[in-house]
């Protein structure tokens, strides 16, 4: 990996009275690649990300975004296209009209919901009520809300949860070609097999960092699965985490 981070945690700790979700957590991104947060449910991926975007203050630590908190960075909603429960749709809204509100708040020409309702296969339901969408229709919804500014980054809670198999081919080619410009991803996930046909890198978080590397040093190259190196490092479930 080279170039300046596109992210870095430095001693991120992240405490809800006596439960520390996040402890000590330090990791760099570097532009281009394709980055998995992996670690069980519960054990604080979605807490780091809000802290990375600052939906969460850090009990201690910081993480930055382009050498900056998300805060302080210009543009950040540009540059920077997310895809948590935090960015659902409007109430009562279509697919389409959404994303047209969120295009207005971002300052976006109206064409640009055309566009990415037809990148991420939505079109022909962009007219329907959300409330009606299936599970994967509505993370479809959610990256089109992400890629809607055409960000440097993304940063994805989640994403392949309620996608179908020809659902998580598509979103596997859709990443590997968004990294391919130059651009970068951080994926939150806990289902480690589609992690490994998509990712470059891996973090692993059981509440404290458990691994940061290239996915090809943490498996010998394919010598060994990543399923079988997540269990020797995150250890065995117990306990409870944000």
């Amino acid at each position: 990996m080279s170039g300046p981070a596109v992210i870095e945690f430095h001693g991120v700790t992240k405490r809800f009275g006596e439960l520390t979700a996040v402890e000590d957590l330090s990791f760099t991104v570097r532009p281009g690649r394709i980055v998995g947060l992996l670690g069980r449910n519960g054990a604080g991926k979605s807490t780091a990300l809000r802290v990375l975007l600052g939906l969460a203050r850090a009990t201690s630590g910081h993480a930055t975004l382009f050498g900056q908190p998300y805060e302080e960075l210009p543009d950040a909603a540009r540059r920077v296209g997310v895809s948590m429960d935090s960015t659902g749709p409007m109430p009562g809204t279509t697919g389409r009209r959404d994303l047209r509100i969120w295009a207005r708040l971002l300052g976006l020409p109206a064409a640009r919901v055309d566009e990415v309702l037809d990148q991420v296969g939505l079109t022909d339901g962009a007219d329907r009520k959300v409330k009606g969408y299936s599970t994967g229709m509505r993370q479809r919804l959610a990256l089109a809300t992400a890629l809607l500014p055409d960000p440097e980054l993304l940063v994805l809670d989640e994403p392949v949860n309620g996608l179908d198999p020809d659902g998580i081919r598509w979103l596997r080619e859709l990443l590997r070609s968004f990294a391919a410009e130059g651009r970068t991803v951080l994926l939150s996930s806990h289902l480690l097999a589609e992690v490994e046909q998509t990712v470059d890198d891996v973090v692993i978080l059981q509440r404290t960092l458990r691994f940061a590397g290239e996915l090809s040093q943490l498996t010998g190259d394919g010598a060994e699965r990543l399923e079988d190196r997540f269990f020797e490092l995150a250890g065995t479930a117990g306990g409870t985490h944000v």
